[in-house]
């Protein structure tokens, strides 16, 4: 039921325009507006907003100061975010909400994951000619990786259930952001460089995003005029313009029959969409998952996202082992073997439920952690990739067979963390996948499509054994996203998430247990090196954690290390947090990353002085 304190006044305010005309700044093509100061950290009353982007979280506390809720909050800095980090979400996605409500004092989702189209099959990504799975490059770079997207109608579930304004009010922001631009930044820049070559390949990304056949300039005005006309039309008409209408007639016609390049050397394969795929399209009410941490409540995502079964598993693992600061290496160590095991269970057992009888309740059961624990060692690493157990198998745990390594997936995502003067409290983490997506633009509309399903593994991830997560008509691929809510004694203490493929799992775990065992400050806790243990061989790390007297001590236990792939920056990174904490009497932390992706931007209504 939609919550209805503060609906009509809140309503009447936020119809308003929140942003002013651009202003202040100059650029070769005239008045920009400027960004809003950036900070990682800020501590206040009355409600919290964190996101990657200074524009965004902007946009979402400005809906909280007009008396939004936090429902309200999350959908505007999303919005806001698909103009100004369009490369890593938008309406051409989708992603998975978590949400708090003080007044019930449970915790809700929405699986607002892409679907497959009802024609895809389990070889759609298999090459007939040779039964191997196409090139990977050639499966992103086309419309056969478009799902269906979910995003849309994520905001306006999450906004009819629980919010207290209507989606048009909750465009706004960001349809003003569009219309008027936003400075760009050096991580827009290197993020459009990186991508240069695929835009290149199709004329109406390269005609938004290389203007003029160029890079954007740093320092100059990036506008998006025919974003600002979509959401229009989505205030206007409401998600049926995409899933009944003319928009989503436009992006079928985009999948099937991609805008190529005249000249491209590309090999781009059409995709499989229609319309009654966008008609069947429906975002899921889930049960989140629940474990228990050290006396704490932990909620997260169910699959079709295999974020919380896989940091739940992991915290079961860690809660037989006393962790402390005192002895940082010990710490690690377990930290490094419970997210390897938990991985080997979710490559094995995670994918869409509705396809796969997926053990959920077994998976976060406190035996089966207590039974896969006594596979780890204080004095010896375990050797990747490590077989899955069978959590309804009683005496399997302790297998020390070999498996499968998790397959790729796109480190690009966003997520935001918002709060409100009532305690409400989101969590939200949304994606096109890769970054830049598919690279194709839907003409006219100013959006780039998703390549949500590469995904799916294109073959049997070991041959001969069910693989849960292959593609298949109207379904979810398995997605990373963790999206967590932390309580304690019923109210919440924390909030947290991360972008980055399969590492989201391990740096939301990571960031629990620097703040939860290591007793670190949130801000403290986000920003400390960060290592990636997912039942691969060696351990993906960040260079700070490389120079550190850490590693050596755990090579010597037998862990492997290598420098975390350089995705956004010429610095290895791994992940991007927003999160937030609430401090005694009544003030809110919120937590943004203070360097990684260029730093995010955390904002609280009123500031502590």
């Amino acid at each position: 039921m939609r919550r209805t304190a503060t609906v009509a006044a809140s309503a009447a305010a936020l119809l308003l325009p929140l942003l002013p005309p651009a202003a202040a700044g100059t650029s070769a093509d005239g008045p920009a507006l400027s960004p809003p100061a950036k900070q990682a950290v800020a501590i206040g009353r009355g409600g919290a907003v964190a996101s990657v982007n200074p524009y965004a979280s902007q946009a979402g506390l400005d809906v909280l100061r007009r008396g939004g809720n936090a429902v309200d909050a999350a959908v505007a800095t999303a919005a806001a975010l698909g103009v100004v980090e369009p490369y890593s979400a938008g309406i051409g996605g989708g992603g998975y909400f978590v949400y708090y409500d003080a007044r019930t004092g449970k915790v809700s989702t929405i699986d607002g994951r892409e679907t497959a189209p009802a024609s895809m099959r389990s070889d759609s990504f298999t090459d007939p000619a040779t039964g191997k799975a196409i090139p990977f490059p050639e499966a992103v770079n086309s419309g056969l990786s478009v799902g269906v997207p979910g995003t849309p109608a994520t905001w306006d579930k999450a906004l009819k259930d629980w919010g207290t304004i209507p989606l048009a009010a909750a465009l706004r922001p960001g349809t003003r952001l569009a219309e008027n631009g936003f400075v760009v930044n050096d991580e827009f820049r290197a993020q459009t460089a990186m991508n240069e070559q695929r835009f290149r390949a199709f004329t109406s990304t390269a005609e938004l995003f290389l203007p003029g056949g160029e890079l954007p300039v740093v320092g100059s005005r990036f506008r998006n005029p025919d974003l600002a006309r979509t959401y229009r039309e989505l205030a206007r008409e409401g998600t049926g313009a995409l899933y009944h209408g003319d928009l989503g007639r436009d992006v079928v016609r985009t999948v099937r029959n991609p805008p190529v390049a005249p000249g491209t050397d590309r090999v781009v394969r059409p995709g499989l969409m229609d319309e009654a795929d966008l008609a069947r399209y429906a975002p899921l009410r889930r049960k989140p998952t629940h474990t228990t941490y050290r006396g704490l409540d932990v909620y997260s995502m169910a699959p079709s996202s295999s974020g919380g079964t896989t940091v739940g598993e992991a915290l079961n693992i860690l809660e037989n082992f006393p962790l402390s600061k005192a002895d940082r290496v010990s710490a690690l160590h377990h930290y490094l073997e419970a997210s390897r095991i938990a991985f080997a269970d979710r490559n094995r057992w995670v994918g869409d439920p509705a396809f796969s009888d997926v053990p959920t309740r077994e998976l976060l059961s406190k035996e089966f952690a207590k039974d896969r624990a006594c596979l780890i060692s204080p004095d010896a690493a375990l050797t990747s990739p490590l077989a899955p157990a069978d959590p309804r198998v009683p005496g399997s745990a302790c297998s020390r067979g070999t498996g499968s390594q998790e397959p790729y997936e796109g480190p690009s995502t966003t997520h935001l963390v918002t709060a409100d003067r009532w305690g409400n409290v989101v969590s939200y983490t949304l994606t096109i996948e890769q970054t830049g997506g598919s690279a194709i633009t839907v003409p006219g509309r100013g959006f780039l499509l998703n390549n949500e399903l590469t995904d799916f593994d294109f073959t049997p991830l070991t041959a001969g054994v069910p693989d849960p997560n292959l593609p298949g008509p109207g379904k979810r691929p398995r997605s990373s996203m963790s999206p967590t809510i932390v309580l304690d004694e019923g109210r919440p203490m924390l909030a947290v998430g991360s972008p980055g493929g399969a590492t989201i799992i391990t740096t939301v775990l990571q960031t629990l247990v620097n703040r939860l065992d290591l007793d670190m400050p949130l801000p403290e806790a986000v920003a400390a090196p960060r290592m990636s243990q997912r039942n691969r061989v060696a351990t993906e790390a960040e260079p700070a954690f490389l120079d550190s007297a850490e590693r050596g001590a755990l090579e010597a236990l037998g862990h492997r290390f290598v420098p975390a792939p350089s995705t956004f920056t010429p610095s290895p990174e791994i992940g991007a947090v927003a999160a937030l904490e609430f401090l005694p009497g009544g003030r809110l932390e919120a937590v943004a990353e203070p360097k990684r992706r260029g730093g995010g931007s955390a904002m609280v209504l009123r500031p502590s002085r």
